[in-house]
Parts: structure tokens; sequence; C-alpha cells
């Protein structure tokens, strides 16, 4: 008997999911924010109860954590000091001169110059050409110096290291963090030839800094976390989601801590594309709404879209991660008023501490969540499989004193209009997605998730003419599920600019070989067997005199012939109209990185049937009066979603109750369960 589990720390509630043999068991546990480890302990202690196993059965702990992140946001990363060459000091500040709002004449700075303001900036004497070659030999006296100056006079605890051209040759940054171990073993530092060794200086520099200021941040919570597990009596070693989608080892995690900034959202998108898969929905638009915010994110063909790059608070973050777009606004995000009297929902957050005021724990401002319980969507007396009373005096008088009466409205169109200003820029963002991008929303599938996903999900899906939404069987702690499903996983890249009528002989194949080799020894300290690892090629690439570039899949091939060459091109031609609607078939096209991605999925985990056997009278538990925004009042009948019949169809209005999660199925929509437990519900625009 063996067990797996898997956890994931959201702003309101963390997830837990354990996977014993072919049994599945989730819960949801309040996130501690005064110490994140607190919840995670009790999260455990709960799902190892209800299986049959014990401690020393777990085989497997996969984590999504939101420590990166949340440290990001708070401005509570390690105090960083970095090294540039002679010269380019003032790199993080200058940037690329781009103002996110040319007319906001008090625009805050949009550079993270937070990361190591100027003074904690030294410059090296060394100096590397763009083909590698050394034009002034590395100064150690400088580099130590330098380290000196920042340690003593400035307190740093970690370093970033950025020289010019370095992802050309290593040597400069190795040996500068040779000379920093030997000098200063307890600081910590971050390469950008290793963290992202590719061109344009300023792109590499912000991810090796956010590197830099996350690595104490990651390696004391790791740290405190496999101490945590030690006193559970839990063995295994500890992975980590990616903000790519795939598992690392914890160990190998502590090596690039930036690559976990967007561990816990990525999560959610794996477990839904592995859904999507197995029920054969291959195109998906993701929406994710939990108690802070609503990620949205992109299925298509089965695989989510991946970006080079991201954005983390707005500073530009080049590296590989799910492609996730996200707003503030989410079950526990509160509406006010602004000083014109209009209603506001978001940013801001109950968060899990007091929470909303239907909780009871002394919140008091409303939020989309006291909605949900006065338009009847919530049952009061069985929220979150009865671990928590709502109270639904508490949410009336937070909307009545807040929202409805200054207003002048009645409660329940408060109420509504909380739920449509939620709903209106979760759609906006669902068009950023799709529409801006070329993508049309009539072709996918919506699939919700979160806490609070499958409330809003069927008025979304209307709101861009999306035929059918997909509710998987635990919505609610999906991003845990997809922490199981997750390949093991590791990317590496180098700078390739190179014309592919310029490529000579054995060119591809030794770069790609030395990507190879990398990768194959991260397997092998993942303890991977090699035989069973996938390698895929990837290449940017663009025509000659662009600056951006397009990311391709390369062929395997044992020699890159001037026939794959040519295939190279063309589909690069291909990619490049389908993105941008034009092709320019006579201008030369050239290489600008080269990535190999290992990959190892471990056995798939089998999906259960749960679908009840019964009548769909016997899953109806009662009726309640709902409120629908444009589409009046009803007295709807809720079901339990773990009695429901499988194929045996329902119209809207209705409300689906279960232990995670709430689904609510809108006046003329339709429902049904299919033999995977999964809700499919048609919207007005199904065919």
């Amino acid at each position: 008997m063996t067990v797996q589990i898997a956890i994931d720390i959201g702003g309101t509630f963390t997830d837990v999911v354990a996977r014993e043999d072919d049994a599945v068991y989730s819960t949801k546990v309040p996130t501690t924010p005064e110490d994140l480890i607190t919840g995670v302990r009790r999260g455990i202690d709960e799902i190892v109860a209800e299986t049959s196993g014990e401690r020393a059965d777990v085989e497997r702990l996969v984590h999504g954590t939101t420590a990166g992140t949340n440290a990001v946001i708070e401005r509570e990363g390690g105090r960083v000091g970095v090294l540039m060459t002679e010269g380019f000091r003032d790199t993080l500040a200058i940037g690329r001169q781009k103002r996110q709002d040319m007319y906001d004449l008090f625009l805050d700075e949009q550079t993270p110059t937070f990361l190591a303001p100027r003074e904690r900036r030294a410059e090296v004497t060394e100096r590397v050409g763009p083909d590698g070659e050394v034009l002034t030999p590395l100064d150690e006296a400088d580099v130590l110096d330098g380290v000196t100056r920042l340690v003593d006079e400035h307190d740093v605890d970690s370093i970033a290291v950025c020289y010019l051209f370095s992802f050309a040759n290593t040597d400069h940054e190795e040996r500068t963090a040779e000379l920093i171990a030997d000098a200063f073993p307890e600081v910590d530092v971050s390469l950008s030839s290793s963290i992202n060794p590719r061109f344009r200086e300023y792109e590499r520099l912000v991810v090796t800094a956010f590197d830099a200021y996350l690595r104490p941040v990651i390696e004391s919570y790791i740290a405190r976390m496999n101490d945590m597990l030690h006193e559970e009596g839990i063995g295994c070693e500890l992975q980590i989601m990616q903000s790519r989608g795939g598992i690392a080892g914890a160990e190998l995690m502590q090596e690039k801590p930036v690559g976990s900034v967007l561990s816990g959202p990525a999560a959610a998108v794996s477990g839904a594309s592995d859904i999507g898969g197995r029920i054969d929905r291959p195109d998906l638009i993701t929406i994710d709404i939990g108690g802070t915010s609503s990620d949205v994110s992109l299925v298509e063909g089965g695989a989510a879209q991946i970006t080079s790059e991201g954005e983390i608070q707005g500073y530009p973050l080049r590296m590989q991660m799910v492609d996730i777009n996200t707003i503030g606004s989410g079950g526990g995000s509160i509406a006010s008023l602004d000083e014109a009297d209009s209603l506001h929902v978001g940013p801001e957050s109950a968060g899990a501490d007091p929470g909303p005021a239907c909780y009871g724990r002394g919140g008091e401002r409303p939020t989309v969540t006291d909605a949900s319980v006065v338009l009847g969507y919530l049952n009061p007396e069985n929220f979150a499989d009865g671990s928590l009373d709502l109270d639904v005096d508490a949410a009336r008088a937070a909307i009545e004193s807040e929202v409805a009466d200054p207003l002048g409205y009645d409660l329940v169109d408060a109420a509504k209009g909380i739920h449509k200003i939620l709903n209106t820029k979760t759609a906006q963002q669902l068009r950023l997605t799709t529409v801006q991008r070329g993508f049309d929303p009539r072709s996918f599938s919506l699939f919700a998730m979160g806490g609070a996903g499958p409330i809003h999900a069927g008025r979304l899906a209307e709101e861009l003419s999306i035929p059918e939404v997909v509710i998987p069987r635990s919505p609610g702690v999906l991003s845990a599920s997809g922490l199981l499903s997750a390949a093991v996983e590791h990317d590496h890249e180098t700078t390739f600019l190179r014309s592919l009528a310029d490529l000579t002989p054995g060119d591809l194949e030794d770069r790609y070989a030395r990507l190879v080799d990398r990768g194959e020894r991260a397997m092998t300290r993942e303890g991977v067997p090699l035989d069973a690892v996938d390698v895929a090629f990837q290449a940017d690439m663009r025509y000659e005199g662009q600056s951006f570039e397009i990311e391709l899949s390369i062929p395997d091939a044992e020699a890159y012939d001037a026939a794959v060459v040519d295939r190279i091109r063309d589909r690069f031609h291909d990619r490049h109209k389908e993105v941008y609607g034009h092709e320019n078939v006579d201008d030369p096209v050239e290489f600008v990185n080269l990535r190999a991605v290992h990959s190892y999925t471990p056995e798939r985990l089998s999906m259960p049937t749960p679908a009840a056997d019964g009548s769909l009278d016997d899953a109806k538990v009662t009726a309640r009066e709902a409120h629908f925004v444009d589409d009046g009042s009803y007295e709807t009948p809720v079901y339990a979603r773990s009695a429901l019949p499988a194929a045996e169809a329902f119209e809207g209005p209705a409300i689906v109750e279960q232990s995670d999660t709430t689904t609510v199925v809108y006046p003329g929509q339709r429902c049904r369960t299919d033999s995977f437990g999964n809700l499919l519900i048609e919207t007005s625009h199904a065919e």
C-alpha cells in the first residue's frame, strides 16, 4: 500500500489531495498566512487520517508553493547585491525605457530596482565579446573588493552575477562564484549564465536578480518543509511544481528558485490538461477563481500554452512558464465604493483571515462570497462539507451597510451588481487570452476550477458565446490534483544567433548535444531512468531584422542536413503566418535560442468512475430561492453531486453542491454528468 499526497496553498484555503491505489481523498484547510507550513501540517494530518495508510506509507509528496510569489508581492525577499561588467552598473534602472502608461505623470518606476538599489550594484573589470572571446580578463581583485563592500556595508545575503555576453562564455561568472564561495561561504550566488543563458542583458539580469532575491526565501522554506515532514514521519523527497508546469525535486529547485514563482497556478492548468485529454476535450480555456485572484490560461491540442516572456508584478520575467493571466478578483475580493460612489470589486481581498463576513471570523466588509450567499447559491448549513456554517445575517449586513444603502439599492440588486462586476472583469481577461491572440473562444470548452470557478463559469461562457462548460469532479482542489498528474521536467536553453543559410555541418547537433547532456544529468539526479525520458527540441526563430521571436518545435534528427533545415524553414513560415497572418518566404530566417525539454511522466493514475446509479430525483436534496443577474429569481432545485447519475441531463436553473465547491447551472443551460463524474454544461450557444 502506497500513498501519494499533493498540497497546493491558496490565498484562502490550502488544498490537499491523496491517492491510495485507485482511491482519491481530498480536504481543504484554512491557509495560515502567518506561517504557511502550519496549514500544510494540518492538511497532512487530515488527509492521512482519511486514508488507510500511515505516514510512513507516503512515497511521494508534491507541493505547489506560493512562497516565492508572496515574497515578491510583499517585498520580503533577500538583500541582493549585483555584480555587473564595468560600465553597465545602471542596466537594472535603465531597462528598456518602456512606460506602461505614457500619459501617467506620476507613474511608478518601471524597472525592479527594489531588488538591488544602485548602492548595492558593483562593477567588475572584465569583458567577453558576443562570440565568447575574452576581450578583458576578469579582475579577481575587483570581484573581491566589490563583494566585500556589498557584504560589509550593505549586509547582502545573496548576489546576482550578470556579466555581458556571459551566455557565450561562462568562465568569468563561474570563477566569480568560486571567489565568493571561498571568501563568503554564507552568501548565496545566482549566475545569469546558469539561470537564463540568453542574450539581451536587461532581461537576463532581471531574472537573475529575482532568483537571488528568492533564493534565501525558498531555501529556508524548503528546509522548514523538510523538517516538518521529518517530524511527521514522512521520508520521501519533497517535489515542487515549477512555473513551466513540470515537477522538480526540492534539491534541484533550490538551484533555480525563480522557477517556482508561479508554482501554484501552473498546477491547475496541468490538472485541466490531463482531464481534458481523458474526456476528448483537447482545447480548453481554463478559469481558476480562488479566494484572492482569478487565473486564465489556454490549453490547445492538449498542451498548455507556454510563454518565455512572462511577468510578475508588472516586471519582465523571461523564463519558460505556463502562460497564465491573472486578475486580482476572486471569491474573497472586497466590494467597495469609491469617492464617486462607483462600485469596485478587488483587488483587495479578505483572504483567509478574517475572510468574508459570512465566515463569522470578524470580517465586516462585503465580498463576492457574501454576494453568493445573498443570491442563494451557497448553502449556509452545508458549506465546505459542513465544516463551516455561513452567517447569512453577517453577509446581508455587510452588503447593506457598504453597498446597498449608500447606493439606494435593494439588497439582492446590490449582490447582483457585485457578481456582475466580477464576471465582467473576468470575461475581459478571457477575451484578452483568446480573441486578442487570434483564438475563437467558441471553438473551446470553458474548464472551471477553484472554489468559486463553477459558480461563475456558466455566466462567463454565455458572455463569450462558449458552447460548453466542463466542471471536473473536484474543481476546488484541482490545483492539488494537477500536481500528481504533472511530469518531472527540466528545460535547458542557450542563445544561438545563426542564420539558417550560414549553418555548417554539426552546428545544431553540437548545441543540442550540450543541452541534452545537461538535461540527462538533471533527470539522473531526479532518480529517473533515462530510457523513460522524453526529449523535445525547440527553437526561438525569426526573420532576420525582427526584434521578436516565435517558438517552434524542432525535429529530433540524427543529422540536421539541408533537407531537415528546409523543413524547419517551411515550418517557421507556416507558424509565422498562423500567429501574425502573413509570411515572408523570401526573407532569410535565423535561430535565436535553442531549447531541450526533458520530461518523465509517472505512471498515469486511473480516473475513477464515481457516477451514481440512482435517479435524478434521488440526487435532489432540496430547493431554495436563487437570484440570477438578468434572469430573475427562481425556486431552484439543489442536487448532491455525489448522487448524480451518469448521462441523465437536467435543465437550469439548478445548483449542484459538493464538499469543495458549488456549481450554478444558469437558466437556459443544460447539464449532465459524464462517465468520469465531470459535469458538462451546455450553454445557450451549444449547437
